[in-house]
């Protein structure tokens, strides 16, 4: 007879069989606060100009080289749902502000680090959140005062290079002012008068061979591939789009068609191929030059394609599809019917080009009128091109964010140096507990400094005590100077500067996941689902 053993008592007697639960400080807040300081550690590395590189291997071991926390992020699968917590509140930064997610990953954990030592000395988590909450408020009424410049005409290529030229040197120091260049005349080059600036309309095709500073912006569209007839290049070209295959229309119906002589078969397929000449004919007659599809040129289709003297460019994506008809003002039409003049769009010049040995359709739209731009990026690797594009995308988001509110304020860490300063002297006017608080977000702030002089190879003690000095004299800009021995620089002189809506809504994400990271004090896991398990890769015998 089996013995009947009874659950230990509380919450596993409740719940399945191998759930697991952590409550109280030890167990569920310090667990919590350790995962993120781990984090945020290694994240911390690679913020700054003199950011380290991270090599990633995601699930489908896919390879990235990068310092752009928000790729690391979105291709390691954190499990721990307290990083996971900070992880989301990056994510809101990026689709927010679409730059800046280290700092709040490198803000969230700082702000965990510093209330694990307040903890340790006996203040309830609570307590620790409140005080947070309220240097954050403190902190938003500081910020406006600390603006050193804005950008009031966004339509300006030389104002928006000097605004986007930080946020694309935290990735790509030393190349910052070409990248700008490039960004900022792609950015200008397609601002509609009034609605608002479309990132999606900064498209990036990188070609393999060359160097950076072959990269160039091309007004229209770029596709990495040959035509598929024999002309190769129009001018002042109207262009009908396809979502179909240019072929053979197939019936509806099976049919069976019984023919008895060699004529009748003869005239069965002559009939098809009247039909499809009669339909390829009717498209030109229309004024079209170039023929796009989403699918494929039939044999026969093409050869009266190129009778009647058009293009045919074949696109494999629908999204290129539809963004190729919002370059061209045309209309995507669903079955081989010719296009009417409105259907129809127009392009400047149509043509084939190489770069290296990379052949490229170009659809190319000279003059204000066109909608998209692409920046054709050069490079060695892959890998390369792939980090240039995240920075130029970086810029983009900045541009973005400079046509709602053009202010800046102070970059290489001066606003957060600025920010504990205040902070510090505020909190001597507080009578509760939550003056340890406020105090301890003063010293999460000076993170940022000592992280971009210990990432430039600098002592970060001495260099934090002469830019406290330098702030308390009055030098509300000056900040990490990573290129020389001083240490010390005026962030406005240097032209570092940062967005002022990305520090705003960083340190709001920031100190929302800290606080709800702090607020935790159980952790209860119900027992993975079952299901058969994932068969592990052939040959991983030895390394198990």
């Amino acid at each position: 007879m089996a013995l009947h053993v009874p659950k230990a008592p509380g919450f596993a007697q409740m719940m399945k069989d191998g759930a697991r639960h952590f409550s109280g400080l030890e167990e569920a807040v310090y667990r919590n606060i350790n995962a993120c300081k781990e984090f945020a550690q290694s994240v911390r590395t690679a913020y700054g100009p003199n950011g380290m590189n991270k090599m990633i291997i995601n699930h489908i071991e896919k390879q990235f080289v990068t310092s752009d926390a928000a790729t690391i992020m979105r291709e390691l699968d954190v499990e721990h749902p307290a990083a996971k917590l900070m992880i989301i509140a990056s994510q809101m930064q990026d689709a927010e502000v679409g730059d800046g997610t280290a700092f709040v990953i490198i803000l969230a954990g700082a702000l965990l680090e510093c209330a694990e030592e307040l903890l340790r000395l006996g203040v309830t988590p609570g307590e620790v959140a409140e005080g947070y909450e309220k240097a954050l408020d403190k902190c938003l009424e500081i910020l406006p005062s600390l603006v050193v410049m804005e950008i009031k005409n966004f339509r300006s290529a030389d104002e928006v290079v000097q605004g986007i030229r930080t946020s694309i040197q935290s990735k790509q120091y030393g190349h910052e002012d070409f990248l700008a260049k490039l960004v900022a005349e792609a950015c200008v080059s397609i601002l509609p008068e009034q609605t608002t600036f479309n990132v999606d309309n900064i498209r990036v095709c990188k070609i393999l061979g060359s160097g950076l500073f072959k990269s160039e912006v091309i007004q229209g569209m770029v596709f990495k591939r040959e035509v598929e007839g024999d002309i190769t290049s129009v001018k002042n070209a109207k262009v009908a789009l396809y979502g179909c295959a240019v072929d053979i229309m197939q019936t509806e119906t099976k049919g069976t068609v019984l023919i008895k002589t060699a004529d009748e078969l003869m005239n069965f397929s002559r009939g098809e191929e009247n039909l499809l000449e009669l339909q390829i004919k009717a498209i030109a007659d229309t004024g079209a030059k170039v023929i796009v599809a989403g699918a494929k040129f039939g044999d026969m289709a093409l050869h009266f394609v190129n009778k009647y003297g058009m293009m045919a460019v074949r696109l494999n994506s629908k999204f290129d599809l539809r963004r190729l008809s919002k370059t061209v003002s045309g209309t995507v039409l669903p079955k081989l019917t010719p296009p009417t003049s409105e259907e129809l769009g127009y392009c400047d010049s149509v043509l084939l080009e190489e770069r290296g040995d990379t052949p490229l359709v170009v659809f190319r739209m000279e003059g204000k009128d066109s909608r998209i731009s692409t920046i054709v990026v050069r490079g060695a690797t892959d890998n390369y091109m792939d980090d240039i594009e995240r920075a130029i995308d970086d810029g983009v988001n900045t541009f973005k964010s400079i046509s709602r509110d053009g202010k800046f304020v102070p970059g290489a860490g001066a606003t957060e140096i600025e920010l504990a300063r205040q902070l510090s002297a505020y909190a001597d006017t507080l009578p509760g507990l939550e003056q340890y608080a406020v105090r301890k977000f003063g010293t999460a702030l000076e993170y940022f400094p000592k992280v971009l002089s210990d990432n430039s190879g600098q002592k970060s003690t001495p260099v934090l005590a002469k830019l406290l000095e330098a702030h308390k004299n009055g030098l509300k800009t000056a900040g990490v100077d990573i290129e020389s021995e001083k240490s010390v620089c005026d962030a406005v002189e240097k032209n570092i500067l940062d967005l002022y809506l990305c520090k705003y809504w960083g340190l709001k994400y920031a100190v929302s996941a800290a606080a709800t990271i702090l607020r935790v004090d159980q952790i209860i896991m119900a027992k993975r689902a079952g299901g058969p398990k994932a068969r592990p890769p052939a040959g991983s015998d030895d390394e198990s």
